[in-house]
């Protein structure tokens, strides 16, 4: 795909069926994906690093999300050093853009050092070790980076994401237009989850875009949940989807809470600064006009309003009602590092699963 998906809306076009079934059948020969990685503990902090650099790159989701792919499986095969994930990071982001943006999209070097340094990562990264790494990852990938990823499929899904006989809270939909608009953000929401945890990775990348398409109609209380347009469309049914549905609602609740959690802090912090500066005023009214008695100051009972999403009831509905397809558990590794320079990465990469090829 590369470049040419970011000149023309493919999945608007005659060929879209076409490529579409393209992506598909490349998606069968993807690797698996093995979590064997010994840094599989620092595996969110840098997918968190490329997000933040891939943002204030402005780079289109695709490349974001190859970038992610590359260093997961890259990590995934071999022991390497943590002070040489951040050049592999940048690497793969690099190389990620060059195929999927357009020439005058992608980052160039100096920008990318400079990011990095306002992102408190003390490596400095040179044209001599950005293209052997490049190298290596293009001979690790057998020269071939048209890998399928959930936001290749996401926006073909999107197209027939919402129709004319949906209802919203069981009332016919108003605007259609507008109602597809937030739905594409809650599509793309639950896709930035599918990267957070590595236990997304056994699924399909089709598979995930779909369930992102499903989730974001249960959050906007869209139904049914899962239309027969979009099973035609995606080839999947509800079913099929419904341990990936079930997952990203667990993170969907986690964010909830966080986020509640979050405005509580504010809430109290706000409250006491405004004790401190009536408590202080008073004081001040008392000294200029002599008061001969103090008065308290007066206590306000307030209630601290809980961040409440308008479906979260109806998320832990569905969330009940896909008990039995429950996984057995998930893992998301987060870590901080010390940030260090590269030396010789033939010298410091140690397979894990398989030889690598190093000239």
């Amino acid at each position: 795909m590369g470049r040419k998906r970011m000149e023309e809306q493919w999945w608007k076009g005659e060929l879209a069926a076409d490529i579409h079934q393209t992506l598909r059948t490349k998606e069968l020969k993807l690797p698996m994906y093995k979590a064997h990685s010994p840094q599989i503990g620092m595996r969110r902090y840098f997918i968190d690093l490329l997000t933040v650099l891939s943002n204030r790159c402005n780079l289109c989701p695709t490349a974001r999300h190859l970038a992610i792919y590359l260093l997961d499986h890259f990590m995934d095969r071999y022991d390497i050093t943590v002070k040489q994930l951040h050049i592999i990071s940048f690497a793969c982001l690099l190389l990620a853009s060059k195929f999927e943006e357009k020439e005058d999209k992608v980052p160039k070097l100096e920008h990318v050092n400079n990011l990095a340094c306002m992102c408190n990562v003390n490596v400095v990264l040179n044209k001599k070790d950005l293209l052997r790494m490049e190298m290596l990852l293009l001979e690790n990938f057998n020269w071939n980076l048209c890998l399928p990823t959930p936001a290749h499929y996401i926006d073909y899904y999107l197209c027939v994401s919402i129709g004319e006989n949906d209802l919203h809270n069981g009332w016919p939909i108003t605007s259609l237009t507008k109602t597809k608009d937030f739905l594409e953000k809650y599509a793309y929401y639950f896709l930035d989850f599918s990267v957070q945890d590595h236990a997304f990775l056994h699924f399909r990348p089709s598979l995930i875009a779909a369930a992102c398409v499903c989730a974001a109609r249960i959050c906007m209380q869209i139904s049914p949940a899962w239309t027969t347009q979009l099973e035609l469309l995606t080839c999947y049914s509800w079913e099929h989807l419904a341990q990936c549905i079930e997952m990203m609602f667990i993170y969907y609740e986690n964010d909830i809470k966080e986020a509640s959690n979050l405005k509580k802090q504010v809430t109290i912090q706000h409250q006491e600064q405004e004790a401190v500066e009536n408590l202080s005023h008073q004081a001040t009214t008392q000294v200029l006009f002599q008061q001969s008695s103090y008065h308290p100051l007066a206590q306000h009972s307030a209630t601290l309003s809980q961040f409440q999403s308008p479906v979260q009831d109806l998320c832990s509905a569905y969330r009940d009602s896909l008990q039995a397809h429950r996984p057995s558990g998930l893992l998301a590794g987060s870590a901080d590092s010390s940030l260090h320079s590269c030396a010789t990465l033939q010298a410091s990469l140690r397979p894990s699963a398989q030889t690598l090829p190093i000239q």
